[in-house]
């Protein structure tokens, strides 16, 4: 019987990546976005892939949204929290709002999504959760205080529940990419790319979406069950955790 997995902000970038890598290693996979219900029906079209949308800043939300997903395809066995968000500013100018937004999405995301799957996966005696943290959350990055601390709890997150869950066959692990080939990085200016970006890469250039979604897929496997509460940093070399 395959396994049923389930990856918020699913259907663009690296989600799409790991959603992709999931069917591929035999999973029913379903896919959140919170947004652009165009290239979500793209992305469906392309791979099959079943999204669904809603806002996993909101507990409510993620209730009902799961209970859809759990009723078309069967229990959530796997999760991939992925859904994130930047505001980035310097401290000074940083508002209320754009740390609330982040801490919203990146991190009580996180909290409502698991919380929501957390039942039925220790009746059940298995489950796989994976968090995508970020380098950022490593290391820390000038005018990302909210996002830097919202991806460094995500570690935290998962280091504590990693406890709670092991007895039940539950592993909880996070993976902490590096800059990634998406289309968020294309807008950076080439100049920018070529004389400050990737000279911090000891490897000489970006990560590609599949490396990321190689290593969720590993880590959602039945072969890791005894990895839990670790962090497995994707970055080229640019941080050495």
């Amino acid at each position: 019987m395959s396994r049923v997995a389930l990856v918020t902000g699913g259907s663009r970038g690296i989600g799409a990546a790991i959603s992709t890598a999931l069917k591929n290693a035999g999973c029913e996979v379903a896919a959140t976005f919170a947004g652009n219900e165009e290239k979500a029906a793209a992305f469906t079209a392309e791979t099959g892939i079943k999204t669904y949308k809603w806002n996993v800043a909101d507990y409510d939300a993620c209730t009902s949204g799961i209970a859809q997903v759990e009723a078309d395809l069967g229990p959530v066995d796997i999760l991939v929290n992925n859904a994130g968000i930047t505001r980035d500013a310097p401290f000074h100018k940083m508002t209320p709002q754009q740390w609330h937004e982040c801490i919203d999405t990146n991190l009580n995301g996180v909290f409502n999504m698991t919380h929501n799957v957390w039942g039925g996966m220790r009746e059940r005696k298995f489950g796989r959760v994976v968090t995508i943290s970020s380098i950022n959350g490593q290391k820390g990055q000038f005018a990302q205080a909210n996002y830097a601390a919202t991806k460094a709890g995500d570690i935290g997150f998962t280091k504590a529940l990693a406890q709670e869950g092991a007895r039940a066959g539950i592993t909880v692990n996070v993976v902490a990419p590096g800059y990634i080939n998406t289309e968020m990085m294309s807008t950076i200016p080439e100049k920018v790319m070529n004389e400050v970006i990737l000279p911090q890469i000891p490897v000489g250039r970006l990560g590609e979406a599949e490396e990321i979604a190689r290593c969720v897929a590993f880590l959602a496997s039945d072969e890791a069950g005894f990895i839990t509460g670790s962090t497995l940093s994707a970055n080229g070399g640019q941080y050495l955790a």
